[in-house]
């Protein structure tokens, strides 16, 4: 009997496509794709059958105008919902602008105040009272919606105190505010702000004194400066100062840093700013002028004579008004002859006597006046000094030690000379523009920098406890997670998925047939076939090949079920190559 070469059949020839072949090889896979397609057209029929895109209608709404939006709204039949636990209202976006304008022409939101709309309203024959409390409400609410318009307030509410108006004088009392502020969230609201609030309401009341406005947070916090006005603070004036102090600063440093370096000089000004605002008026006269200088305006003069009479006399009292008694006329007699002083003998030898009356002629009166008017010289000057004089400046320069090389290329450090100093001090007097009769000082003083880019050696932390470092390894961490959980997933799960169900169907074993099978004798040809025969060597080629990939199938078999077993057979065999 001669030995025959194994036949192997042929695979039949497939008339279906490879796709079909491998789905048909594959029974799992059909119902992945389906299962896919299934989710898919879920997706696309939530998404088609989603809502509007949702929008913020109104936001930090109180209570009462929410209740009122939401009337609204179900009467105007637009959805809506809710955000941030009540905070916003949310309705489709296309119809934002329209709802807002229809809820505008109905009055909304109100914002929790009414203003002078309250006085549309008014009917015929209300009362002085009614009339008063009405303009009251209406003004409080006009000052509350002007206070909302700033950024950091969310609502305000307004108390006016309008006392009666009196005729007396005396008991006239002024008018005061209070005002209450509920801030926004998470904000605040500063010093100038009230500021302006407060003059806002003073200038909107009349003969209200802004010292008479309260303003109060909804913490109960007091934020108007009525304390602060007290100790004569002012924001306005607190930051002029400071506009004031770092302007000179400028100027120094800006003149001293091409001589010394920009980062070797460092100033600072104490301004002491006078706010006191101060009227002076003034008017000088010239009445002595030269006499060739001086204009005459007009002369009179007026000259009387008096001749005779009694000039007035008499003492003074009751006395002078009496009228005078009759005057007589005083007589005088002849002295004998022969007496000393009597008159001599007449012609003719005859004595004749005689007597003399003498007539009294009256003192006499002149008087001459003369008034002159000279022009004079006049001159009014109103002076008006503005807040924000500078009383005194305050300058303190220090300057760092001047960078030298020697010659060996060694740099050091070394101290200003006095000359270098007073150059400095120079400079720095003409740039503050230095007074004496004002008062100002000026420091200078020449010391080394301590130089804060070094950082100590000794407490350096090391790298393990550098917070930045466990920052960085913490996130290098995470991405090392997820980097192994990916590889993980793709070793364990995935990849023996996909050989499991897109590898190629086993081809079947070959059949062996046995010399002189089927009745054939030893030494009877062969059989004829399509295919041409193939040799011994061959066919042992292909059983070693078949039995090859047999027990590569058994070992990925094994693989899958047991792991650990093959992890561990494995490790054998290395440890035993290295032996």
């Amino acid at each position: 009997m001669s030995a025959t070469a194994p036949a192997i059949p042929a695979p039949a020839a497939s008339s279906l496509p490879p796709m079909l072949e491998r789905l048909r090889a594959q029974p799992k896979l059909p119902i992945v794709i389906g299962a896919a397609v299934l989710v898919t057209a879920v997706a696309a029929f939530t998404l088609m059958n989603r809502g509007p895109d949702y929008k913020v209608l109104y936001t930090n709404v109180s209570d009462r105008d929410g209740g009122a939006i939401i009337a609204s709204l179900q009467q105007m039949n637009v959805p809506y919902k809710f955000a941030e636990g009540g905070g916003a209202i949310l309705i489709a976006g296309d119809k934002v602008p329209e709802v807002r304008l229809k809820l505008a022409a109905q009055g909304l939101p109100k914002a929790g105040g009414v203003g002078f709309e309250l006085m549309d309203n008014q009917k015929f024959g209300t009362s002085q009272f009614a009339e008063q409390v009405n303009y009251q409400r209406a003004l409080e609410g006009e000052l509350a919606r002007s206070i909302e318009s700033v950024g950091t307030v969310e609502s305000a509410r307004v108390h006016l105190a309008l006392p009666k108006p009196s005729l007396f004088v005396r008991e006239q009392k002024k008018p005061s505010a209070s005002v209450v502020l509920t801030l926004q969230r998470g904000r605040s609201i500063d010093e100038g702000q009230v500021s302006a609030i407060v003059h806002m309401i003073s200038s909107s009341v009349p003969e209200l004194d802004p010292k008479s406005v309260t303003v109060v947070d909804q913490r109960g916090n007091l934020l108007s400066a009525a304390n602060s006005s007290a100790r004569g603070l002012d924001v306005s004036q607190l930051k002029y100062v400071q506009e004031i102090e770092q302007g000179y600063i400028r100027r120094i440093e800006a003149i001293l840093q091409p001589i010394v370096g920009a980062n070797n000089v460092r100033a600072q000004v104490a301004a002491d700013i006078d706010f006191s605002v101060m009227e002076h008026t003034d008017e000088k006269y010239k009445p002595n002028q030269e006499p060739g200088k001086a204009a005459m305006r007009s002369q009179q003069s007026s000259e009387s004579n008096q001749q005779g009479g009694t000039p007035p006399g008499g003492v003074p009292g009751a006395l002078s008004n009496q009228p005078p008694g009759t005057p007589s006329a005083p007589i005088t007699t002849a002295p004998r002859p022969g007496t000393p002083g009597a008159p001599a003998a007449a012609p003719g030898g005859a004595n004749a006597a005689s007597t003399t009356t003498s007539v009294a002629t009256g003192p006499s009166s002149t008087r001459k006046d003369v008034t002159t008017n000279y022009e004079l010289d006049r001159s009014i000057r109103h002076v008006q000094q503005g807040a924000g004089g500078i009383k005194r400046l305050s300058v303190a320069v220090v300057v760092n030690y001047k960078d030298t090389t020697d010659g060996a290329g060694k740099s050091s450090q070394r101290a200003l000379t006095p000359v270098e100093i007073e150059q400095i001090r120079n400079l720095a007097r003409e740039a503050m523009g230095f007074s004496q009769d004002r008062g100002d000082s000026l420091n200078v003083v020449n010391s080394a920098f301590a130089d804060d880019n070094k950082e100590p050696t000794a407490a350096a932390v090391p790298f393990w406890r550098d917070r930045d470092n466990l920052d960085l390894g913490k996130t290098l961490g995470q991405y090392l997670l997820l980097a192994f959980l990916a590889l993980f997933a793709w070793f364990a799960v995935l990849r023996p998925l996909l050989r499991k169900h897109l590898a190629p169907p086993p081809a079947p074993a070959p059949a062996m047939v046995e010399p002189g099978a089927d009745g054939e004798a030893a030494g009877d040809p062969p059989a004829e076939s399509d295919e041409p025969a193939i040799s011994a060597e061959e066919a042992l080629r292909q059983r070693e090949a078949l039995r090859h990939k047999v027990d590569l199938d058994y070992a990925h078999q094994l693989a899958e079920q047991d792991p650990k077993l093959v992890a561990t057979l494995i490790q054998h065999w290395m440890n035993t190559h290295d032996q």
